[in-house]
């Protein structure tokens, strides 16, 4: 059972008020860099196999937070970086919000490829199988984290719940905030979601959950007994 760690980078002085986008050159502002404090200290407990990044700034500089103190290295994957919006990139999200593609990004974003830029099904398939790839190459368990962007976070939860993807904008990913995906021969199970706590993951025992996850792909009946 490989368990990913998905975390969000730290705020920027363009998070919120612009689509940033793949824009250069854009850093964690000070309060990203405290989140990214903050998140290094929230998985100090939690062993890492390794720290996968986007390429963009934002996420690098989050994620050297959390293995620079381990001795680790970052790892760069492209196939994490944010999606390509094109036309969108740099522009005010209230001017976007006025655009006809707006309402189709909120209700029916499988069905949106943003002007000169990428699909957001496309984003989601580049994801989904960059963290297939990483589970097969770390092994079964491995326990790794990704820092990446909110939308590609989004779609990578959206299929651990088998949700299509015109449903994925019901979910949030926050900055510097961590979202825990434990995969399974099976069924991979979401066991923390757009998280700002200490992280503790639960141990991988019979004996704890009473026995019932046999396969260890298994769900609780009736709701199990948690990570306490």
């Amino acid at each position: 059972m490989t368990t990913l760690l998905l975390a969000r980078h730290g705020l920027t002085d363009l998070t919120g008020p612009v689509l940033a986008g793949r824009t250069p050159g854009v850093h964690l502002s000070e309060a990203g860099l405290a989140q990214a404090t903050a998140l290094a200290a929230r998985v100090a407990g939690v062993r890492l196999d390794a720290v996968v990044s986007s390429p963009l700034e934002r996420c690098r500089e989050t994620a050297h937070a959390v293995a620079d103190g381990r001795g680790m290295d970052v790892l760069i994957d492209d196939r994490f970086i944010e999606c390509g919006y094109g036309g969108w990139t740099g522009r005010p999200l209230k001017e976007l919000a006025e655009e006809p593609l707006w309402r189709v990004v909120q209700a029916h974003p499988s069905a949106v490829t943003f002007p000169e830029g990428e699909s957001l099904s496309g984003m989601q398939h580049r994801a989904v199988a960059a963290v297939r790839e990483w589970n097969q190459r770390l092994g079964e368990k491995a326990v790794y984290l990704v820092c990446s962007h909110g939308d590609v976070i989004k779609s990578i939860v959206a299929d651990a719940l088998g949700l299509h993807l015109d449903h994925f904008q019901r979910i949030t990913a926050d900055p510097a905030a961590l979202t825990v995906i434990r995969y399974t021969p099976l069924r991979p199970f979401v066991l923390r979601l757009n998280d700002m706590g200490e992280l503790r993951l639960p141990e991988d025992s019979e004996e704890k959950d009473g026995g019932e996850n046999i396969t260890g792909s298994d769900a609780a009946v009736g709701g199990g007994p948690g990570t306490t």
